[in-house]
């Protein structure tokens, strides 16, 4: 088979988010456009060539033809092997787990995560490295650079790898091993919890649940895991095959987007438990009987309750939140004795934390929580914590956690994402906040004092590297705070997301409606923030 050597040109915009490199399908289908991303990834990740590489995706619109692209790339590029889920199917956390397990040099996921598939939707691409995690920013910028200076790329001339049958087979000296997707990570799962006690809630007929995987990647995992090893209820696991458009639907495990699967856990003859999770499978969203929880308070229950389970029985070593992510687990590791961490925003600042020793569960706002058994968030691991607890515990999620906001107080929590807005406008919106922040500490707004306002700026304790512009931060005296931060993960425009937050110790006021009770600060963050002013926009796209 013969290497081709193809002459190309750069293209703009391909630098990475945070969770890697998101356009629409048409951008990536434009000739050499994937090809140059893919080739700036084995010109700056030396360790690929003679190495083994793993390549998986969430199953949407041009998963398969990337795939094959990718493959004879690699063939191209000196890949000794790679590793690919069967169907071209391999959930984000499933990525990790499998670099891991089998040492791998890294692996390339695609996927847009939680943003819609289809023909005329979305698309994405990152790198992970051989940790099982996100490419930090050093990778991600090394990466970006080479895609604006790239002239060549390297392809190997061969029919299509068969992506759906299991075994092994050559593209010119590399070996493609097509695996089962599921197995590994499964197998992971049976480690972590007590199968044995989630089975017996289920045989007890007592205890009702679905779990909507969205038509998106994790309705084989979880089938097998809930349904099959579980003994789950056939019929568990709604939306469970993956499709390349997710149905239709937008596959953001959220109040707003998996509508059906809340509207079974409302009412009187509610569902006692409800989870979801997203495109790539590494978001989750908890519901009980009438009961929201938050993304901020699973984080807080679990490293409480972790202790419990077999994976976690001896304790947690340390927590991580992202900057936006409510201070509830805070109070947790406060009590426990061990170390916070405040990151920001994107899961590759967990990374140096987790392989260093200093945490063991993480989390993000954004409907992610995870721990050291991988490198990613993983929606469907944070679906079996909690199952294990509450069978376990032998109460409610509303009992959990509720016991949890007595003993700890509750940060109450919300977030207002205002979509695809003028990016420009965004950005201003953002440059007057950051001009008035030196002036803001002192002043009052309704019953609300700030006691500190800053643009936040990371340094890891582990490298010593900086970020910065991480976001706003206004805090007022007793804990409130207003977050305002421009999102990496949309396609076009700007997603400008506003995260309010107050604590409550009072267990009288423990119940009150999220947005009603958060009312004032809210009016407070659209008055200070001049939304609708510099954006038009009166109302957020999404609330939750």
């Amino acid at each position: 088979m013969e290497s081709n050597v193809i002459a190309t040109t750069p293209f703009e915009g391909q630098r990475p988010g945070t969770s890697g490199l998101r356009k629409k399908v048409r951008t990536f289908q434009q000739p050499h456009y994937l090809e140059n991303f893919v080739q700036a990834i084995f010109d700056t990740q030396t360790e690929l060539a003679g190495g083994t590489l793993v390549v998986g995706g969430d199953g949407r619109y041009y998963n398969r033809e990337a795939i094959q692209v990718i493959l004879r790339m690699a063939a191209a590029n000196g890949v000794a092997r790679v590793l690919v889920g069967r169907g071209g199917i391999l959930s984000t956390p499933a990525v990790s787990c499998v670099i891991r397990k089998y040492k791998t040099q890294g692996g390339i996921v695609l996927s847009a995560s939680h943003n819609p598939g289809g023909p005329e939707e979305d698309f994405g691409i990152k790198f992970n490295v051989a940790a099982g995690g996100p490419a930090p920013e050093s990778v991600t910028e090394a990466i970006f650079a080479r895609t604006q200076s790239i002239d060549r790329y390297r392809v190997l001339d061969c029919p299509n790898t068969n992506l759906d049958m299991l075994g092994t087979v050559a593209i010119g000296a590399m070996q493609v091993e097509v695996i089962d997707p599921v197995a590994d990570y499964a197998a992971l799962m049976e480690d972590l919890f007590d199968f044995n006690a989630i089975r017996a809630l289920f045989d007890s007929g007592l205890f009702s649940m679905r779990f909507d995987a969205m038509h998106a990647v994790t309705g084989p995992y979880a089938t097998e895991i809930l349904e099959n090893r579980l003994g789950a209820l056939p019929g568990t696991v709604m939306n469970g095959i993956p499709l390349e458009d997710f149905g239709g639907g937008h596959p953001d495990p959220n109040l707003a987007h998996a509508h059906d699967l809340v509207a079974l856990c409302e009412g009187p003859h509610a569902l006692d438990f409800g989870a979801a999770s997203d495109g790539d499978g590494d978001r989750n969203m908890i519901l009980g009987k009438n009961f929201f929880v938050t993304p901020s308070d699973s984080l807080a229950v679990l490293a409480a309750n972790a202790h419990l389970t077999p994976g976690y029985h001896s304790g947690i070593r340390g927590i991580a939140r992202s900057m936006p992510t409510s201070q509830a687990a805070d109070r947790v590791a406060e009590a426990l004795g061990v170390e916070c961490f405040e990151t920001p925003t994107g899961w590759k600042f967990f990374g140096n934390l987790l392989d260093a020793g200093r945490i063991t569960l993480c989390g993000e706002e954004s409907f992610g929580t995870g721990s050291d058994h991988v490198r990613e968030k993983d929606g469907l691991w944070a679906v079996l914590f909690w199952l294990n607890l509450l069978a376990v515990r032998q109460q409610s999620v509303a009992e959990i956690v509720s016991e949890h906001w007595r003993q700890y107080g509750r940060n109450y929590y919300t977030r207002h994402d205002y979509e695809a807005v003028d990016a420009k406008a965004a950005g201003a919106l953002v440059d007057h906040l950051r001009i008035m922040l030196p002036a803001l500490p002192g002043q009052r707004f309704g019953n609300y004092t700030v006691a500190y306002a800053d643009d936040f700026a990371y340094t890891d304790p582990i490298d010593g590297s900086v970020s910065a512009n991480q976001g706003i931060r206004i805090g007022f005296e007793g804990g409130s705070r207003i977050v305002l931060r421009l999102s990496g993960t949309g396609t076009e425009g700007a997603t400008l997301r506003v995260y309010l937050e107050f604590y409550e110790p009072d267990p009288s006021r423990h119940h009150q409606d999220t947005q009603e009770a958060m009312a004032p600060l809210i009016l407070i963050a659209r008055e200070l923030a001049q939304i609708e002013a510099r954006t038009g926009r009166a109302e957020p796209t999404v609330i939750t």
